[in-house]
């Protein structure tokens, strides 16, 4: 595939990589983004894990739980434009889905899109969004959900950032129905959409992305001057410690509390549990943010304007 200057500008806007080194990566990986990226991570010259989540495109992520906290959903709705993703109707028809998901059984978009529609059962869930894109003039797209039943050990807490650019789910283990779990729930659900965790606890991280993260330190170490005539056996031992504090950002429990004093979360949740005398944790959470991973349309306004006009 041709390496255009569209592709080298989407990298470097994705890295943070000077023009030279996104252009070599990707004639190296014949045009695939992801794969670029990851070449440019194992020389040492981009943090993609913090910087592929920027991809943009328009819509809205939403969590919903309903009234008895019995069920909580979180969905993404794409839309063209940011304009449309702030129209009353759009944002009424996403709170919808979200309500459509909450009842349903159905294990992916495909399975939903076959649903009776929650406000009108002689329609599908698909027949609803073809009405959607005729009215508001612009293509929609359910892109994806995801679900969580209570059973009846947790106290579902939601958040959504920025009117939907993010939407969080946590899953609190708690018997407690306090006031104080509800606040740090959302506590909780603030810290996941600001500092993206993977993972709930450093037990719960795969052994094939611990190997994947060595495998992307050691490409680094092996490419810095510095360590041109340590052995690898040496390199390993140095990598331990990288490891261990990069597990740590990817483990909610483990990370620094971003609205305390220098104390990890999991200290914050025991500093809670201690004030309601019972056990507070988190079981479980889910973070859409809008458009990741999704390419975005990239048109000259100017050029659309003259279409339009012709």
């Amino acid at each position: 595939m041709a390496v255009t200057a569209a592709m080298i500008k989407e990298l470097r806007e994705l890295t943070g990589v000077g023009m030279s080194a996104c252009k070599n990566a990707l004639v190296e990986t014949d045009g695939n983004i992801e794969e670029a990226i990851e070449v440019l991570r194992k020389q040492g010259l981009a943090n993609a894990a913090k910087k592929a989540g920027r991809i943009a495109a328009e819509g809205i992520s939403y969590a919903y739980i309903t009234e008895d906290n019995s069920v909580g959903v979180v969905v993404e709705v794409n839309s063209e434009t940011d304009f449309v993703a702030k129209n009353d109707l759009f944002k009424t028809f996403v709170n919808n889905v979200a309500v459509q998901v909450s009842g349903s059984d159905a294990k992916d978009v495909e399975e939903l899109f076959t649903e009776k529609w929650v406000e009108d059962g002689d329609k599908t869930v698909k027949d609803a969004l073809t009405e959607k894109i005729s009215v508001i003039g612009e293509n929609l797209n359910i892109r994806r959900f995801a679900k969580v039943v209570n059973d009846g050990n947790s106290y579902l807490v939601s958040y959504i950032h920025a009117g939907g650019k993010i939407a969080v789910l946590v899953e609190m283990a708690t018997q407690s129905k306090d006031d104080a779990v509800f606040t740090a729930g959302k506590n909780i659900a603030m810290q996941i959409a600001s500092m993206n965790p993977k993972f709930v606890a450093t037990s719960d991280v795969p052994e094939d992305f611990i190997a994947h993260e060595k495998e992307v330190l050691m490409e680094q170490a092996k490419n810095d001057p510095k360590n041109a005539n340590k052995p690898e056996n040496i390199l390993e031992k140095m990598l331990t410690g990288k490891l261990n504090k990069e597990l740590k950002d990817f483990c909610l429990l483990e990370q620094e509390y971003v609205l305390g004093d220098k104390i990890s979360v999991g200290q914050y949740l025991k500093e809670v549990s201690k004030e309601i005398g019972t056990d507070v944790t988190v079981k479980s959470f889910i973070r859409f943010e809008t458009g990741e991973g999704i390419e975005k349309k990239n048109e000259n306004f100017a050029e659309e304007v003259a279409k339009a006009m012709q």
